[in-house]
């Protein structure tokens, strides 16, 4: 099964981190992947992705505003990033256009 894993993040960790969130999970169950996302918002870090998570990935997204924690996880991985608003309004382009660029 194809796996993504998402990091969301913005300064005020209010409803921005949890709707790209929730756009990226729908998105990647819309295109057959299994999909975990961390969320680091004001409520701390929910739904942490371990190393193991990441490495076992097939695709990677950081839709962040900020720099946030535990970055080093994924020091040597592949990492899209992408803007907040671009996950929100557009979760299935995204994940399609990266499909392209993986060849998938």
């Amino acid at each position: 099964m194809k796996k993504l894993v998402a990091l969301c993040a913005c300064p005020m960790g209010l409803a921005h981190t949890f709707m790209a969130a929730e756009a990226i999970e729908q998105a990647a169950k819309k295109a057959g992947y299994e999909a975990k996302v961390e969320t680091q918002g004001a409520d701390g870090i929910q739904n942490e992705l371990t190393r193991e998570d990441i490495l076992g990935a097939t695709m990677i997204i950081h839709a962040i505003a900020i720099t946030p924690e535990g970055m080093e996880r994924f020091e040597g991985c592949e990492v899209y990033e992408v803007e907040l608003q671009e996950a929100i309004k557009n979760a299935d382009g995204v994940i399609k256009e990266i499909e392209e660029d993986l060849g998938l």
